[in-house]
């Protein structure tokens, strides 16, 4: 039965819990750090891409990751030179943070390459990129040895490796010498060529090392990643799509997981973690269903294929389409029984209904919890282009935007710029400032959900001309580009960057008269 309520009664209760929003986290889908940290990750092989490039991608849906951004450049070292390596509790802590934690040094390489650095990096100067979600996985298996986490695995790959493949036996190196001590991780990479499904664990209490495998992502499908192990059986003997750790059927034999001499296939995510989880496979249903529609999956089925053939060649715009999915137009929408009555007293959708409520509002309008794919605690969302017929600086591109990406732009920085907008460089987690751009797109975020239904179409039509201008004007700046790099490399590095900023700086303007255009035109009706 759909609950109804009037709508002077909802908005106070809205504009009360809105005080709080910031800091209300939805604890009843928690039940691991998998999913307190959550996030989601969608892959697109080139043939499934419209334009041929590749793409992974990144929703950081976690309240405790830093805001700041910025690029580290290549550097060369000396023989014999060590590189501190770090601890990152909540993720906020990082070698370029003066209260940075290390836990030891290793030795250094000759060359590190540039990346774009996030609380997760993202993409280095080889248009070697990387997805991440957590998954958890048995908690018997982290390591109170190891020495390397999740966020310095993926710095490490980035400054070392120049393909998917390398970098996942960059990480294989590291991992057996120094050890892996954080929770069940899954990477997803993508190079010029290649896209990769990675997951990877700890060998235990009292052990050094790790324990993984990766399967390749075909060129022509699409695949998901959502805070569950999703690899099942794998073909070792197919080292084109399959690799591997040294141990990892022999661990799950050892802890008693798996038995060979069964006639039960050995299966990766049933050996290292489980598949119980609603919160996570609610998203990969509705991914892959997106992806290839016809294959008509269940939306409560246990398992799904790791990837599925897309049915239709999809663009960057596509995926953050995906992104801001909330089940629109399912059973599973959480706006659905939110109604309330129009003046002629036709029962409608409540203006205030809203697909982010907090456990109060949903308990308030009696509605049942869904974990979206769409997060209104997501610190950022990227998705990475990279595209093997242009030079690496101009070919990899991160699409990226703050904040819950119903409503937020998402901006083009190129692998090749030398540095992120001053605003993009400034922590705002624990405080509000201004000079901090994700502040103006959280500030918007928030503001919407005080009268969600008319709200985000104000805010949609802004987002959408934001970028549909970059979206337009990226093949004519890369055509000048591509012509300049022939000749001077170094101009074009410089131009890439001042691109990149001002498409990024003009955004964060906007939002910021944005708000007071809400504010304005919303006040009276709160």
């Amino acid at each position: 039965m759909k609950r109804t309520l009037s709508v002077s009664a909802s908005l106070f209760v809205f504009i009360l819990c809105f005080i709080l929003s910031s800091t209300t986290i939805n604890r009843s889908d928690q039940g691991n750090k998998a999913e307190f940290d959550a996030c989601t990750s969608i892959i697109v092989g080139k043939a499934a891409s419209i334009d041929g490039s590749t793409m992974t991608s990144h929703s950081c849906d976690s309240q405790t990751d830093r805001t700041w951004m910025n690029v580290v450049p290549n550097m060369k070292h000396k023989a014999a030179e060590k590189v501190p390596v770090y601890m990152s509790p909540k993720e906020t802590k990082g070698p370029n943070d003066p209260d940075a934690i290390s836990v030891g040094e290793i030795p250094q390489v000759p060359e590190t390459y540039a990346y774009i650095n996030s609380a997760y990096p993202v993409m280095n100067e080889h248009q070697l990129a990387i997805g991440e979600t957590t998954f958890g996985g048995r908690i018997e298996l982290k390591s109170d040895e190891g020495m390397l986490d999740c966020p310095e695995l993926y710095r490490l790959a980035l400054e070392r490796a120049t393909t998917a493949r390398e970098a996942i036996r960059v990480i294989d190196e590291l991992t057996k010498q120094y050890g892996y001590n954080d929770y069940g991780e899954c990477f997803t990479f993508a190079d010029t060529k290649e896209t990769w499904h990675f997951e990877i664990l700890g060998p235990g209490k009292g052990k050094k090392g790790a324990v993984w495998a990766a399967v390749r992502i075909p060129d022509d499908h699409v695949g998901v990643s959502a805070n569950a192990s999703r690899i099942r059986q794998i073909n070792l003997k197919d080292p084109d799509s399959f690799m591997a750790s040294a141990n990892v059927f022999t661990l799950a034999q050892e802890k008693g997981w798996w038995k060979p001499e069964s006639d039960q296939p050995f299966e990766f995510c049933y050996a290292y973690a489980d598949r119980n989880g609603m919160y996570s496979r609610r998203r990969e249903w509705r991914v892959l269903s997106m992806a290839a529609p016809s294959l008509r999956l269940d939306p409560n089925a246990e398992n799904f294929p790791l990837s599925v053939k897309a049915e239709r060649k999809l663009s960057v715009s596509d995926i953050l389409n995906l992104f801001r999915d909330y089940y629109q137009d399912t059973d599973f929408d959480m706006t659905n029984g939110v109604v309330a009555k129009d003046k002629s007293g036709k029962v409608v959708k409540s203006p205030v209904a809203n697909p982010f409520m907090n456990n109060d509002y949903k308990q308030l309008f009696n509605v049942k919890s869904e974990r979206t794919i769409a997060c209104p605690r997501a610190t950022y969302v990227h998705v990475t282009q990279s595209r093997s017929w242009l030079p690496d600086p101009i070919g990899g591109v991160v699409w990226l935007g703050y904040d819950n990406p119903v409503t937020t732009p998402h901006t083009p920085f190129y692998c090749g710029i030398e540095s992120m907008p001053k605003s993009y460089m400034v922590d705002g987690r624990t405080k509000f400032r201004k000079d901090c751009a994700w502040w103006a797109f959280r500030s918007v975020g928030q503001l919407c959900y005080l009268r969600y239904q008319d709200m985000v179409k104000n805010v949609e039509h802004v987002w959408r001309e934001i970028e549909a201008k970059a979206f337009t004007g990226q093949p004519e700046f890369e055509t000048k580009m591509l012509a300049m790099f022939k000749k001077d490399p170094a101009q074009v590095k410089r131009l890439l960057t001042e691109y990149s900023q001002k498409i990024a700086n003009d955004a964060v303007a906007r939002y910021w008269q944005l708000q007071e255009e809400l504010w304005s035109k919303y006040t009276y009706k709160f």
